[in-house]
C-alpha cells in the first residue's frame, strides 16, 4: 500500500511539474517591436562658405527637433580605400528610417535645404543601421 501511495504522489508531482513548465505567464506588457536607428551620411563640399553658415545655424535645431543627434559634423576625413571625400563629411543618427524621413522632408529642413543647395554640391545617403 505505501508504495502505491508513493508511486502515486510521484505520478502527481511529475504531472504538475510537466504542467508547470508548460503554461505560459503572460507578461504586463507586451514588448514593443525594436525598430533598428538610421543613419544620415552627408558628403558636402562647400562651394560658397559665407552664405553656407546660414545654412549650417538653421540645420543643427531642425535635426533635434526630429531626434537626430549629431555623430560627424565636419572634422578630418581620411580615405582608407576609393576616392577620397569631396568635403566635409556628416553623420547624423535619428532613432528610426521613418524618423529619419520626416526630418528631409519637414517644411522647415526644406526650406533650410535650399541654402546648401544653393552654396554646396551634396551627397546625402540615409542608411538604417544594425538590427538590435
Amino acid at each position: 500500500m505505501w508504495i502505491q501511495k508513493s508511486i502515486g504522489a510521484a505520478i502527481l508531482c511529475a504531472g504538475l511539474f510537466v504542467a508547470a513548465a508548460c503554461t505560459t505567464v503572460a507578461e504586463p506588457e507586451a514588448a514593443a517591436a525594436v525598430v533598428p536607428k538610421a543613419y544620415l551620411i552627408a558628403e558636402i563640399e562647400v562651394v560658397n562658405p559665407e552664405p553656407y553658415k546660414a545654412y549650417v545655424a538653421a540645420a543643427g535645431p531642425i535635426v533635434a527637433a526630429y531626434g537626430g543627434k549629431y555623430l560627424v559634423r565636419g572634422g578630418p576625413a581620411e580615405a582608407l580605400e576609393g576616392a577620397p571625400p569631396a568635403g566635409r563629411m556628416v553623420i547624423v543618427e535619428f532613432p528610426s528610417m521613418a524618423e529619419a524621413k520626416r526630418f528631409y522632408d519637414s517644411p522647415e529642413y526644406t526650406e533650410a535645404r535650399q541654402g546648401r543647395i544653393e552654396n554646396a554640391v551634396s551627397r546625402f545617403i540615409l542608411v538604417e543601421g544594425a538590427a538590435p
